[in-house]
């Protein structure tokens, strides 16, 4: 697989398979991720611990805790580390990879951004960032892995929980991967919690699209957003392109610095769709 300054996507089993994700459009380092973070979960495992007994240890864990929002910007990331493990180098190498990583995904450098994140894993397991790279490579199975650990370790987490029924549905397809769901605690933003039911049972996309166009920009965003991506893991290219795009076009996909409105553009360039 050749790297360059744009990612290169492998030829795989997803039937959205592109030649290349074009680099269009930068960002300042002020990333919001509209995401939340255990603040009772674990301290990162050393690098010596196995992933697969992490992933063991807490596997379909349910148990509810408080969340602090992850929307942080990047420049504060290394003081949260500090906060959390006392200030070791080693966090501070992991979030200074994170950042790299998250700044070259939002370039479209989803290759680049991959391996930024596999340095930041030998230190941090728990690294959705790392997990969305990998579902854009088309590497789903280590994706759905890494999703899971996430869940684990904060089993709070809507939207990881549907990122590994992403990964898995092109694995196995929808029914199985449905099947595998990871069942997570209620989410505090309705629209996740509507897209979360959407992905767990199944239904109707548009429903979704449609309960929220009257709503915050955000969730007008998250709506099309989430509902593209089920469209995705039906195989039903046209309409998951028609919500992407549509999510893209938002005021809040045009102007947010949240990293999910850096994944809407991202997935429209490794799939080859305009979205301006």
């Amino acid at each position: 697989m050749a790297t360059s300054k744009n990612c290169i996507i492998t030829k795989h089993m997803s039937p959205f398979n592109s030649n290349k994700c074009h680099s269009s459009f930068t960002s300042s380092l002020s990333l919001l991720p509209f995401k939340t973070l255990n603040t009772k979960s674990q301290l990162p495992p050393s690098s010596t611990t196995p992933r697969l007994h992490i992933l063991q240890k807490h596997h379909y864990s349910s148990a509810s805790s408080p969340a602090l929002s992850r929307r942080l910007f990047l420049p504060s990331v290394s003081g949260l580390w500090d906060a959390l493990t006392g200030g070791n180098n080693n966090p501070r190498e992991a979030s200074s990879a994170i950042r790299r990583g998250m700044l070259l995904f939002i370039q479209g450098d989803v290759v680049g951004s991959l391996a930024e994140f596999d340095k930041a894993i030998e230190l941090d397991p728990n690294l959705w960032q790392r997990g969305l790279s990998l579902y854009y490579l088309d590497r789903f199975e280590e994706g759905a892995e890494q999703f899971r650990i996430d869940v684990a370790m904060n089993p709070n987490d809507t939207e990881e929980s549907i990122w590994c029924f992403l990964c898995e549905a092109q694995l196995y397809g929808a029914e199985e991967a449905r099947k595998r769901f990871l069942e997570v605690g209620r989410d505090p933003r309705p629209v996740m919690r509507e897209a979360y039911n959407l992905f767990k049972n199944g239904g109707v996309p548009q429903k979704l699209v449609d309960a929220f166009s009257g709503g915050k920009d955000s969730e007008v965003f998250y709506a099309s957003l989430y509902a593209g991506l089920y469209h995705e893991s039906q195989n039903e290219p046209d309409e998951a392109k028609r919500h992407l795009v549509s999510a893209c076009r938002t005021a809040y996909g045009k102007w947010s610095e949240d990293y999910m409105a850096a994944l809407a553009k991202v997935h429209c360039q490794c799939r080859k769709w305009s979205y301006d």
